[in-house]
């Protein structure tokens, strides 16, 4: 199956994406698609995805879209290693965690809602920055009353290996630094963000080994 994969560097989803591939040691073509001088919108683009938004996969038959519906796609081609837990609470649970990232916290600080409120509204930089810090640093708390009420001994969000909370945590904390959001007070996650660096899977999916990095 010859896939393909459309990504920009710095974008959270396709970070996501590239960390679930590189645990399932799934290699994609990887085709960049350079947010900033506007490719996503170029007809060459939206022919592939017509929202305009990176990450998509094409599979060879199909095009994927959307984050977690491709690593959910993923873990459903590539079972192994498990990105879920099996018992259907569990992964209820990391999927609202997974969600408290993907759906209300990135979607606040992505390109295009910032691009409209300075537009629209004529936010300068200093208050998009202020924006983005505001609605990071709510939903990190949020992530890290969840991570710290967790009883397993595990260096990970829900246990001992990595999955899909994780997958979601570490861009999102990426993003925390690019926007200069304190975060020591999240000790937990700052735990969690230690044992994730230390494995090749997320060490390679990180924005700075890209080949569209700047």
């Amino acid at each position: 199956m010859a896939l393909k994969f459309y990504g920009y560097f710095r974008s959270s989803a396709a970070y996501r994406c590239r960390i679930a591939f590189n645990l399932k040691s799934v290699q994609p073509e990887v085709l960049p698609v350079n947010l900033r001088a506007g490719e996503q919108q170029a007809d060459a683009f939206t022919a592939i995805n017509p929202q305009g938004l990176v990450p998509a996969l094409d599979t060879g038959t199909e095009v994927l879209s959307q984050s977690l519906a491709i690593i959910e796609w993923l873990e459903e081609v590539h079972p192994q290693p498990p990105l879920l837990p099996a018992d259907p609470v569990a992964r209820a649970q990391v999927r609202a965690f997974a969600q408290i990232i993907a759906c209300d916290i990135h979607p606040l600080q992505n390109l295009r809602v910032l691009n409209h409120l300075k537009a629209r509204f004529g936010l300068d930089q200093t208050g998009a920055q202020d924006w983005c810090r505001h609605w990071i640093a709510e939903g990190l708390s949020a992530c890290e009353t969840v991570a710290a009420a967790q009883t397993h001994a595990g260096a990970f969000t829900f246990g001992t290996s990595p999955g899909l909370a994780d997958i979601c945590l570490i861009p999102q904390l990426f993003s925390a630094d690019r926007f200069g959001v304190e975060i020591t007070a999240f000790p937990r996650l700052q735990d969690i963000r230690a044992a994730c660096d230390a494995l090749p899977a997320f060490a390679a999916a990180h924005p700075s080994q890209q080949p569209d990095a700047i």
